[in-house]
């Protein structure tokens, strides 16, 4: 209850605090006198395109079949004689393209006319978003006019589409969806694109008079990606919507509340693969373990098939205003997104990072973002209820997201058939009838998630910010506050910084105790960096750190304990559209870390050199030396010589490398159907952290090997035996301890390469490829080598219907998964999917023992349904 309270008390004060602002908006172009000109780099830009440009509005009926032959066009607003913005810098166009707009009081009517040869046009019937590397169509709408964020709406010569938000400074997102329609057409002069965008699709800034950042451009594919804008673009000045033009004239829209209900329904059937033997059956001589216990009870597992089930799940989305919305979602269901691809996670020491999927989390998800990532939405694994309210009144931005996750508290079969042998044994031993079972106060308890993000904008290109986050669930307490901030400080110039305070009631684990300690700790991050940019020259200089004790509970830290300083200095050449190098850029960098102690934790010197040549191709080559020092308090105890104990690490307590490394990425469209890329690079001194990578490849150092081939294990192995022979006789022998870890450096080979083939026009086929591999250098032993083999395939059988399939396999762990998946997704909302999802392993390990299995042993399987449909009301 006191979760919700202050829950509720976030949502108060965030509503009191949006209340008293004073709504202000933008009043339109300053800088540009009406009927002048003005200059860009050395471009002189027509007067017409710096006034903002009337959006006429239509009273007569559009057909949108992408033929733009309707009469009423001709009244239409006209965007045309664009400028080539990459490779060339403001030329001209290799082809001509011409934009036209027009309203009326429910949608805004946009035409693109793209003059072209009709059998070099690329384009493919692709999913939704799945427009890269073919030609296409895009522009930018600035509905709040503040330069700051701006849908962007793209669409293929054959109007599939292509949506998101740009938030300048971090770029485009495309993972949002919104409702329109479009229709585009190959016709013998070229192609064209007509599509009808419902205001109410859109959050924006209402009312006579006001003005929207506007900007449109043309992708031409095979001219090496040439890209056309109807402005201008200066590259030394630093920022993209800043130089957009602007429309105005909207002053018919009607205003609409509008109501989005999406009720689902999934039935699934779930197949896993669980253990046969409980603890307390494997008796005295346990489980098997390879290494350790090589006589112990080996588990097959079983694969148990649960029943079907039915879930029910109901999105709710409601325009408070144009520029307000609340979101909810009761139990939502996301059975349909695609799974994370595998990735190297051998001898990883910090977490690493997924990018969200979830629609639910993907709306308004700029909002929430900052440089220190103080809410992570996958840290919310499996909600239950979730509510968002996000929007813009005047220069005040702000975000509100409560939600409640059933996953921490949700354990498996087996783990509360174990809870219910210990309540039940409690029962029975009335001396310890007090005694808590370990899970218990946690099972089936909810973690509860508070978000709060404010932002205000001031002057063109500046915003002050707040955020707060909380994450509650038993025995773990979490809240974080602090502010951040962006600062325009001159054309070319762009600085931002963050601090952040966190406050935490859990268990830290103490390297000094050996122990976990349930205590209260606060700490402290900051993020600070400026950006210089011209085209010819920029440079970046960046300060980054957390203390010991800070925790973001409901976000994203990949270590503490540090500070990270870095500088960038960039140099490039003139683009050349016509030159065998179209461009050069030439970066040196450094970076220095260190603890709140000033101990080194790393360093790095280094260059890269990136490439833009002819025919579609790209070369990123990089090189330097880095050094890296580890303590063994990172990685476990510290030493104590006065009571005997050791630490974590064998031998020497800290470790240094210095690392020269060495990488090359290229990647080239061969032709409309085929494009490649790879990647290949080495580490040398890399660390072997001596994790070990499963049974596969045990931990390498020359201290678990002396430890193998020791006197002490072999007794210790030979007494296992004896007491399995006779264990009346042969009492049951002491284990005999591994040794510490022992890092040491070695050899590190990645390497990366795939492509993807478009053999028709709805079929697409891509495979990826990736290894990495340590040697160490002290004995030339494998730490571990994984290859992760990946094979996608999309066939679109119309705009909307799809089928779609892909297969990994890992070869460090001997796992193979597959999804397959049908899908119908006329719009955002409804959609109906069938889909199956495998995992299986084989010549692999078995997941409870480690065991070796010939032949395939499945772990998991699902099989669902799920239809949605999306009720659109508006008020």
């Amino acid at each position: 209850m006191r979760s919700y309270a202050a829950v509720f008390a976030i949502l108060l004060f965030s509503q009191l605090a949006i209340g008293q602002t004073t709504s202000t908006s933008a009043s339109g172009p300053s800088s540009t006198t009406a009927g002048a000109g003005k200059r860009v780099g050395n471009i002189e830009v027509p007067a017409e395109k710096t006034r903002p440009i009337v959006v006429p509005r239509n009273a007569a009926s559009i057909v949108i079949d992408g033929k733009v032959d309707d009469a009423a066009w001709q009244q239409a607003a006209v965007f045309k004689d664009f400028y080539q913005t990459n490779p060339g810098n403001n030329t001209a166009p290799s082809k001509p393209t011409e934009v036209l707009m027009m309203y009326d009081e429910k949608n805004l009517y946009v035409a693109f006319r793209c003059w072209d040869e009709p059998d070099k046009i690329r384009a493919t019937l692709a999913k939704r978003d799945n427009v890269f590397n073919e030609d296409n169509v895009r522009m930018w709408l600035d509905t709040y006019d503040d330069q700051r964020r701006a849908y962007i709406l793209g669409f293929n010569p054959l109007g599939i589409q292509q949506d998101g938000i740009f938030t300048e400074g971090s770029g485009a997102d495309f993972t949002v969806d919104i409702v329109m329609e479009s229709k585009g057409v190959i016709l013998d002069w070229g192609w064209s694109v007509e599509a009808k965008i419902p205001f109410k699709s859109l959050r924006y800034s209402a009312g006579k008079g006001k003005y929207w950042g506007f900007n449109v451009a043309r992708n031409i594919d095979r001219f090496n990606d040439e890209f056309d804008q109807w402005m201008p673009d200066d590259r030394n000045i630093s920022g993209t919507l800043i130089k957009h033009g602007k429309i105005t004239g909207l002053d018919e829209v009607k205003y609409e509340r509008t109501l989005e209900v999406v009720p689902s329904i999934t039935v699934s059937q779930t197949g896993n693969r669980k253990r046969t033997i409980n603890n307390a059956g494997f008796g005295t001589l346990g489980p098997y373990d390879p290494v350790f216990n090589p006589i112990g009870i080996r588990d097959p597992g079983r694969f148990v098939n649960d029943p079907v089930k039915p879930d029910l799940s109901v999105n709710l989305k409601y325009n408070l205003s144009p520029n307000v919305t609340l979101d909810a979602a009761v139990n939502p269901d996301f059975a349909e997104i695609e799974a994370d691809a595998p990735v190297v996670s051998a001898n990883q020491r910090f977490p690493i990072y997924f990018e969200e999927k979830r629609p639910f989390f993907l709306e308004g998800k700029d909002i929430f973002s900052s440089p220190l990532q103080p809410f992570y939405s996958r840290t919310i694994v499996d909600p239950d209820l979730a509510a968002k309210l996000t929007g813009k009144i005047g220069r005040n931005t702000f975000g509100i997201l409560v939600a409640s996750d059933n996953a921490p508290g949700n354990y498996s079969d087996d783990e509360r058939g174990e809870l219910l042998n210990c309540q039940r044994a409690r029962e029975f031993d009335p001396p310890n009838n007090k005694r808590r079972c370990g899970i218990e106060e946690f099972i089936d308890k909810h973690a509860f998630f508070g978000v709060l993000r404010l932002k205000r904008d001031f002057g063109k290109e500046n915003n002050v910010g707040f955020y707060a986050t909380a994450r509650t669930f038993p025995k773990n307490r979490n809240f974080t506050g602090g502010f951040d901030g962006t600062f325009k400080l001159d054309p070319k110039t762009v600085m931002k910084f963050q601090v952040l305070g966190t406050h935490s009631r859990k268990f830290f684990y103490d390297p000094n105790l050996d122990r976990a300690k349930y205590r209260t700790g606060n700490g402290f991050g900051y993020s600070f960096n400026i950006d210089y940019t011209t085209d010819r020259h920029g440079w970046f200089l960046e300060a980054e750190g957390t203390t010991a004790d800070y925790r973001t509970d409901a976000g994203f830290t990949s270590r503490t304990d540090t500070n990270s300083f870095f500088f960038a200095n960039r140099v490039s050449t003139k683009s050349n559209p016509n030159a065998t190098i179209i461009r050069a850029n030439w970066v040196q960098f450094a970076k220095y870390g260190l603890d709140w102690k000033g101990r080194t934790q790393f360093g790095l010197v280094g260059n890269n050199v990136d490439l833009s040549l002819q025919g579609n191709m790209s070369i990123h080559a990089e090189f330097g030396v880095q050094y890296e020092k580890i303590y063994e308090h990172e990685f476990g105890p510290t030493r104590n010589p006065a009571n005997n104990r050791l630490g974590a690490f064998f031998g020497d307590p800290t470790r240094s490398a210095t690392q020269p490394y060495v990488s090359i990425n290229a990647n080239k469209t061969v032709s409309k159907q085929f494009s490649i890329y790879g990647f290949v690079g080495s580490i040398f001194n890399a660390f072997d952290y001596d994790f070990g990578a499963g049974p596969r490849y045990p931990r390498s150092s020359p201290a678990f090997s002396t430890y193998l081939g020791g006197p002490e294990y072999q007794t210790y192995i030979a007494g296992l035996y004896a007491y399995q022979a006779d264990p009346i006789n042969n009492p049951y022998p002491n284990f005999a301890e591994p040794p510490q870890l022992d890092p040491g450096s070695g050899w590190q080979f990645d390497a990366n390469v795939g492509f993807e083939y478009k053999p028709s026009e709805p079929l697409r086929i891509s495979m990826d490829y990736t290894k990495s591999r340590l040697t160490r250098n002290d004995n030339k032993k494998t730490a571990y080598d994984t290859n992760i083999f990946t094979v996608r395939s999309t066939y679109q059988f119309t705009r909307f219907i799809y089928v779609k399939a892909r297969w990994d396999y890992d070869t460090l762990n001997s796992n193979a998964s597959g999804q397959f998946l049908f899908g119908w997704n006329p719009n955002p909302g409804t959609a109906f999917y069938v889909g199956y999802n495998d995992n299986f392993n084989y010549k692999g390990y078995s997941p409870f023992t480690g065991q070796f299995e010939p032949g395939f042993e499945r772990n998991s399987r699902t099989f669902f349904l799920r239809a949605s449909y999306l009720f659109r009301k508006s008020f």
